[in-house]
């Protein structure tokens, strides 16, 4: 039986905490799994919360436990967990996610090898309040990067031959890209049950987190130019890209205006969260 970890960074998660872990307990994976939440930086009751699902684990047979750390930040909770994780599989999984019930046990499954595997569920956008985001979601969920890869937002999940090509993460802004890029297409594998993503409400906010993805982009192009070997095909060619904008003309002009926007102004907007 091959060990396997669940690593969950969480800065103030109050509010998605619980979800995430019932969605862990309802998994129909049988072997026993390691759940640790590292909560960093938190002025909210994230730890409480997560303590408080310590009993609920322990009655499947699986374990909980709760780190917390005084100083915030995303990369230093994932160093963390990775000092207190087995070795084994682990799934790295951001506090607002919401697996389905079967997707734990294909990620294993797939990962249960001795060569390095990297391996993520499908990206399903959760349901949005603001019409912008709607939009946005509905057309960004259709581009192949999205639709037919491992995109590794919010969830993925390496084995322990995969674990060993880096050593601790790096202080970078994309650490799923990061980790992504250390495997080749061929090593990536989408395992076809959803998990629910969610996505920032608004205009503005959009453009501030696509700021952000892009500028993480370029962060790993300059610090480690060697990953982009690995990139695969992640853009549509132009008549992907003319399909998808004329079955979904309204898609695509919100995802374009949120786009032309990150390129013309220039404000740094500091950290900001995926939703």
């Amino acid at each position: 039986m091959t060990a396997c970890t669940i690593l969950i960074p969480a800065h103030d998660e109050a509010d998605y905490i619980d979800a995430c872990l019932d969605s862990l307990l309802q998994q129909d994976h049988q072997d026993r799994v390691e759940v640790i939440v590292i909560a960093n930086g938190c002025r909210d009751d994230t730890a409480a919360r997560g303590r408080a699902r310590i009993p609920a684990f322990a009655d499947r047979g699986w374990s909980l436990r709760v780190e917390e750390l005084a100083q915030g930040g995303k990369i230093g909770a994932l160093n963390n967990g990775d000092a207190c994780a087995r070795d084994g599989i682990r799934i790295y999984l951001d506090a607002d996610i919401r697996m389905s019930p079967e997707l734990l046990s294909g990620l294993v499954e797939v990962l249960d090898v001795d060569i390095p595997r990297y391996a993520g569920g499908r990206l399903v956008v959760a349901p949005a309040k603001s019409s912008v985001s709607r939009h946005y979601a509905r057309f960004w969920q259709k581009l192949p990067f999205v639709a037919r890869g491992v995109t590794g937002a919010g969830l993925f999940a390496v084995n322990a031959a995969g674990r060993k090509r880096w050593a601790e993460f790096p202080e970078i802004i994309s650490d799923d890209t990061f980790a992504r890029l250390q495997f080749t297409e061929a090593e990536r594998f989408l395992v076809d049950a959803p998990y629910l993503w969610p996505i920032v409400e608004g205009f503005g906010p959009l453009v501030k987190v696509r700021r952000r993805q892009d500028r993480g982009v370029t962060e790993i192009a300059q610090k480690f130019p060697h990953l982009l070997d690995n990139q695969g095909h992640v853009r549509p060619d132009r008549s992907e890209l003319s399909r998808l904008a004329a079955s979904d003309p309204v898609g695509f002009a919100t995802y374009s205006a949120v786009a032309l926007a990150v390129r013309t102004r220039r404000k740094d907007d500091g950290w900001s969260r995926g939703r």
